[in-house]
């Protein structure tokens, strides 16, 4: 009887220790690949949402952007901080909800034609479509790309350096780069010019949003909202925004008239 009751408590003891675990679950915030340059701020990020939260958050910079994906389809309590891009995957998946962006001006962005100077871009989108260089997996790239020449643009490069540089060197007819990219980085490339593409080059992608995964429970998104607003320094805006799906709205129709399924995109 007595060696029932010691093994009854130690049972008890068990669950009550891991219904606490549960409750105190780490949560993982992911970062995309090219924040490998930015692992300092990663972790500021995370330092104050934990502060401001009281919550178990760890950073991760993701190897890869399906890791990801592939982490937001688990079971487990993910963030993330990323585009319009992936964002725009996971409201089409269905696999988490949006909580804030960083408002610094550059919020919103748009995908533009840069091409050789004294050519004209309209001709190029409609000739020489499939030689339109873009970024893989960027809404001002690849999105912007195949939305602009009904999916036939066919040079995926790795950034918009690159598909800048095809263009200079002569692969590639023209490219799709990011706007506020092109604003930082064109005297680099003194030869190209740059075209604001009817229906396409509208600012309206969003940027720095972070989202939680579905496993996250309503009472832990509402402290990481609470934290993000309070640390807003950290992000690098003057303030965080709230954000809805909505805002993806733009960007998932870039996809469609690109011919572009968010719901089945690999890299």
């Amino acid at each position: 009887m007595k060696k029932g009751m010691v093994f009854l408590a130690s049972m008890m003891m068990f669950l009550t220790m891991s219904v606490a675990a549960r409750g105190a679950e780490t949560l993982t915030c992911w970062f995309p690949p090219d924040w490998s340059a930015k692992a300092d701020q990663a972790r500021e990020i995370v330092t104050a949402l934990n502060k401001g939260s009281g919550l178990d958050i760890r950073p991760r910079i993701a190897r890869s952007y399906p890791e990801i994906l592939t982490a937001f389809s688990s079971d487990e309590q993910n963030l993330v901080y990323v585009g319009s891009f992936v964002q725009a995957i996971i409201k089409a998946r269905d696999l988490g909800t949006p909580l804030v962006q960083t408002v610094n001006g550059k919020e919103l962005y748009a995908g533009i034609l840069v091409y050789p100077r004294g050519e004209n871009p309209a001709a190029i989108l409609e000739n020489h479509a499939e030689q339109i260089a873009y970024a893989v997996g960027a809404s001002s790239g690849e999105s912007a790309a195949k939305a602009a020449t009904g999916g036939r643009a066919a040079m995926a490069v790795p950034n918009h350096g690159a598909a800048s540089a095809a263009v200079v060197a002569g692969k590639a007819k023209g490219a799709l780069v990011k706007n506020w990219w092109w604003d930082d980085n064109q005297e680099k490339f003194p030869t190209l010019a740059s075209y604001e593409i009817p229906g396409i080059s509208i600012r309206q992608n969003p940027d720095n949003v972070l989202t939680a995964s579905k496993a996250v429970p309503a009472q832990v998104r509402e402290k990481i909202i609470a934290a993000a607003m309070a640390g807003k320094e950290v992000f690098g805006g003057s303030e965080m925004a709230p954000f809805d799906g909505s805002g993806l709205d733009f960007s998932l129709e870039l996809m469609k008239k690109g011919n572009i399924d968010p719901r089945t995109y690999t890299w």
